[in-house]
């Protein structure tokens, strides 16, 4: 069976954020059925996009047996990772826009987002990868690095620079 590099961020600033990060790897490790393949160091950076508590932040790589298509397969992913964050008590019911369609940034427990399926382009309505805001964002961009493979620096170079 094929299998795909699927690279996931993780952030927290609520609580014991280095608990929550480890809770939330755990959870991923069952629901995924297996361990990452690489995990990058954890680093604590500012709020982004919100006057918040810092986030301890950090990436993992999970090599994962790829079912159905691309689209089909990474929109599962974020069902899972969904289920990891409601699971650790975030609330997935806060709205995400303004009256204006400005994105809302809040404290979380706990934050997943799938920067990376393989070298594949995603574009759904729930589901963008590679995840639009990885170039802007150090606390994604430098552990993304630190573990990425050389498929995905070549496919996406503008993400690394």
């Amino acid at each position: 069976m094929e299998r795909v590099n699927v690279y996931l961020g993780l952030g927290s600033n609520q609580g014991n954020r280095e608990l929550n990060l480890l809770k939330a790897m755990n959870l991923m490790d069952e629901a995924f059925g297996t361990h990452p393949e690489r995990i990058s160091r954890i680093i604590e950076t500012p709020a982004w996009g919100f006057d918040g508590q810092p986030f301890l932040n950090f990436c993992v790589l999970y090599r994962l047996p790829r079912t159905g298509t691309p689209e089909e397969h990474a929109t599962g992913i974020l069902r899972q990772v969904k289920e990891v964050e409601k699971a650790l008590g975030r609330n997935l019911d806060e709205p995400l826009f303004d009256a204006g369609g400005n994105r809302i940034y809040h404290d979380r427990i706990i934050d997943i987002d799938i920067l990376c399926y393989g070298a594949f382009t995603i574009c759904t309505e729930n589901l963008i990868i590679p995840h639009p805001l990885i170039a802007e964002r150090d606390f994604a961009r430098k552990p993304l690095l630190e573990i990425s493979k050389p498929e995905i620096r070549e496919a996406f170079p503008e993400l690394f620079q």
